[in-house]
């Protein structure tokens, strides 16, 4: 059985609505963050020398990173039915936009939580840069998902997942102002029952 290494107010969350909606078992293990600092605790870096989360532990296998994780657990689905047929366009919608949301995404959101999070006087060489990225990220989500209803075309994959966890970061920012599709998008992604049941642990 696969163990899921979760602290609360991560992006472990995608391990769980991934198993969730798999159907597969799988034991949690909850971490929680130092309430002053936010910082993961101690015992994640017994787990992994990178104390990040997500982590998963199976087989003897103990890997990090979500993306690894993600292609990890669909190898070991019964029916790996989140993951477009290999050398078909849905595949690499897929696989372009499982890597996008980590790749391209998450540095301009987590620098913008970072810079919410601290106090400054003043603008910083670093606003010009978030903001563009920003702007140009989310042009293309929206433009994207105004044409086609999840990442990889018309069928729900695991890179709706890696995305949703990022997007929704980014909603808490007030970073999506306007753009109509993302929420549409996410309010879909909000209502499925394996994204409840992987929530419910925080």
């Amino acid at each position: 059985m696969i163990k899921v290494h979760h602290l609360n107010q991560s992006r472990s969350t995608r391990v769980l609505w991934l198993l969730e909606e798999l159907g597969m078992p799988y034991e949690v293990e909850q971490h929680e963050r130092d309430s002053t600092t936010r910082l993961a605790p101690a015992s994640l870096a017994k787990v992994h020398p990178l104390s990040k989360a997500p982590i998963i532990e199976h087989n003897g296998a103990v890997l990090c990173e979500s993306g690894a994780i993600m292609e990890y657990i669909l190898d070991q689905a019964p029916h790996a039915h989140l993951r477009p047929e290999k050398g078909t366009q849905a595949y690499y919608q897929y696989l372009e936009w499982l890597h996008f949301a980590e790749g391209s995404l998450a540095l301009p959101v987590i620098t913008s939580l970072l810079m919410q999070m601290e106090q400054r006087d003043g603008t910083k060489p670093m606003d010009g840069y978030i903001s563009k990225e920003l702007q140009l990220d989310f042009s293309y989500i929206d433009t994207v998902l105004s044409k086609q209803r999840y990442f990889a075309g018309e069928q729900f994959s695991a890179a709706d997942i890696m995305m949703t966890i990022t997007l929704e970061i980014a909603h808490s920012l007030s970073l999506l102002a306007g753009r109509d599709n993302i929420a549409r998008y996410l309010s879909d992604m909000q209502s499925r029952e394996a994204y409840k049941k992987a929530r419910a642990f925080g």
